[in-house]
């Protein structure tokens, strides 16, 4: 910990490593510890999801031991939760917080009691000595819906749970003014309930839709993609640009049974064409993350922002450097190479990797300075285009790109204490502290908009498409610090997105329907228990008054293993349903708090608290 990061590299991956129904399992998760342990750049958190086996874990500690040498296998529950989550920094403290809601018994062949013991897999990684030099990763791995239509879910109540747990445990995290990195593989699409409720109550954002915030929101049937009109993607456009993660053209997993079948036997080619419409690909695997440092340092507006600190008044008065921030500087998917020996993929799932980078906002007095020069700039570029049309996009674009970092040295007279001058002071001050905490200094230089926009209108003019028509209009991350700027305004961060009233009406509708069905099983339950009980005694006495004693055994039989499952669903309606229903009045009062603290803190708003204490009072 000589040096403190800039740049922070992490990966979440659904490795698909459960002991009997995932094919060759060893082989494969070997293989994805090698692709962690070479790929570039060198990741330095990694999350995994449905690692099941610990030797499977060990097996990828070995291949990983250099490039990651701490890691940390989650146990929970009797079948394991399958979260991984390795470091290249020591891992100071652990915690495993098993989701309350989180599957049924009566699920269990499609994997319940396994997905039972799902939860958020909790560590505090230290990669410097001072109190904020923390990251606070949470991986996870939300329950599926197993296909079933949007109004027939059965698990939307344990999701929307399920998120608002997590988003308690983030928000309590960056409280604390450290870097919360929600590494998960959610089940859910982009902008769906439990998204926007987990985006809403903490403050954190989806690293890929700050850099592509026109991705797709599902595979072509989701009804929201639908409803933007949008042609059906190939499958280059679904990873490069919707960050495609589950059920992608080129996921060998996600092929039939025949064509995995041709594959294996060698009769299918092993390439896609990258125009292969990709109609069920969708993005289903994110990396949120929040801002870092203190939450509460964070100006209202990108003009604050960047006027705040490093900008003086005419008298010489200024304030202290902008506070840093984490924003993301690139993110991609990953793990699309095939097994060289199986030739199938590393998982039915694709990786997601991002790169953050902490960001220290421009001061607004060199942005304004240098926007005025790139508007002359411009201007005499214009005007020397119009007697010389021959010049093309690319030297444009290569002009443009050598004079957005830079800042001119200020022209007063010696001696004159200046903005500029006093600026510079207050930057050597940062880099000095900087120094002291072993973080490397970030060169003192700045970008501008006119750049990305002299582009675009140079591409205009001469019938240049920069971008497919539809990728989104402004790649906000890449290497543009006015870019970074952004994402550190409160258009981009802040205050979070709160959810409508009418979301929260959603939600508790959802429990509400939820809570009857369970309520109903368990009545459903204790009369089967009582029904079977019944019978076992009619057929007790009844084997009293058979001819000869003929049948009394089938019949003995029959009506003691129906008394058992009668048993079975008794203890069900006991301990799980009538826990579940706490849960879900626990979960329901939280909803109805936080719908009323956003309608308003008056008393009218948050009579509900006292409600049914009220009714207990004597009159």
């Amino acid at each position: 910990m000589d040096q403190l990061p800039i740049e922070l590299n992490v990966i979440t991956l659904n490795c698909w490593g459960r002991k009997y129904s995932s094919l060759y399992r060893e082989q494969r998760l070997t293989a994805i510890g090698r692709y962690l342990a070479t790929t570039e750049p060198v990741p330095h958190i990694v999350a995994l999801q449905e690692c099941f086996e610990y030797q499977d874990y060990l097996s990828i500690r070995r291949e990983t031991r250099f490039a990651l040498p701490f890691g940390k296998f989650y146990h929970s529950g009797a079948f394991s939760c399958g979260l991984v989550i390795l470091s290249r920094w020591p891992i100071e403290e652990t915690n495993m917080v098993p989701f309350s809601l989180c599957g049924r018994p009566a699920g269990f062949l499609r994997g319940d009691l396994s997905l039972g013991s799902q939860g958020v897999a909790c560590a505090r990684i230290r990669y410097g000595e001072g109190e904020e030099d923390v990251v606070e990763v949470f991986n996870t791995n939300m329950h599926p819906s197993y296909g079933d239509p949007p109004q027939n879910y059965s698990y939307n109540v344990h999701r929307l749970s399920q998120a608002w747990e997590i988003a308690k445990l983030v928000r309590n995290a960056s409280e604390r003014g450290h870097l919360a990195v929600v590494l998960a593989d959610f089940n859910a699409a982009p902008l769906s309930l439990p998204y926007r409720l987990l985006t809403s109550h903490a403050a954190i954002r989806d690293a890929w839709r700050v850099l592509y915030p026109d991705s797709s929101l599902g595979p072509t049937s989701h009804e929201l993609e639908r409803a933007r009109g949008r042609p059906t993607p190939t499958a280059a456009f679904n990873v490069a640009e919707n960050g495609v993660t589950s059920n992608s053209a080129y996921n060998t997993w996600a092929w039939s049974r025949s064509e995995q079948r041709a594959l294996r036997s060698g009769k299918r080619p092993m390439l896609i064409s990258p125009e292969i419409p990709d109609e069920d690909g969708q993005r289903v695997d994110y990396i949120f993350f929040s801002r870092g440092g203190d939450p509460h340092a964070s100006p209202t507006d990108l003009s604050e922002i960047l006027s705040a600190h490093n900008t003086f008044t005419d008298d010489g008065a200024g304030a202290a450097q902008s506070p840093p921030g984490w924003v993301v500087k690139d993110v991609r998917v990953g793990l699309m190479a095939r097994h060289p020996d199986l030739g199938c993929s590393l998982s039915d799932h694709f990786s997601v990797e991002a790169t953050l980078i902490l960001h220290t906002p421009t001061p607004l007095r060199h942005r304004r300075r240098h926007r005025s020069r790139s508007r002359s700039r411009s201007k005499s570029r214009s005007r020397s285009n119009s007697r010389a049309p021959s010049a093309t996009l690319a030297d444009e674009a290569t002009m443009v790109l050598k004079r957005s970092g830079t800042v001119s040295r200020s022209q007063t007279p010696r001696g004159t204490p200046t903005t500029n001058t006093t600026n510079n002071l207050s930057n050597i001050k940062l880099k000095e502290k900087e120094k002291e905490r072993g973080r490397p200094v970030t060169p003192s230089f700045t970008s501008t908009d006119a750049g990305i926009n002299t582009l675009r209108a140079a591409a205009m003019e001469q019938g240049t498409y920069l971008q497919s028509p539809t990728a989104s209009s402004y790649r906000r991350g890449s290497r543009d610090r006015a870019a970074w700027d952004l994402q550190l305004s409160s258009s981009e961060l802040g205050t979070p997105p709160r959810l409508p009233l009418a979301a929260y009406d959603e939600i508790l509708n959802l429990i509400d329907v939820h809570a009857s069905r369970t309520y109903r099983r368990r009545k459903l339950g204790i009369a089967n228990f009582a029904f079977w009980t019944v019978i076992l005694v009619g057929s007790y006495v009844g084997i009293w008054f058979l001819p000869g004693g003929k049948g009394a055994f089938g019949l003995l039989a029959g009506s003691s293993l129906g008394f058992a499952a009668g048993v079975l669903t008794l203890l069900l309606s006991v301990l799980f349903y009538a826990a579940e229903l706490n849960k879900l009045n626990e979960f329901e009062w939280e909803i109805r708090n936080a719908k009323a603290v956003i309608s308003g803190m008056g008393p009218d708003a948050l009579v509900h608290q006292g409600s049914e204490e009220e009714k207990a009072w004597p009159r």
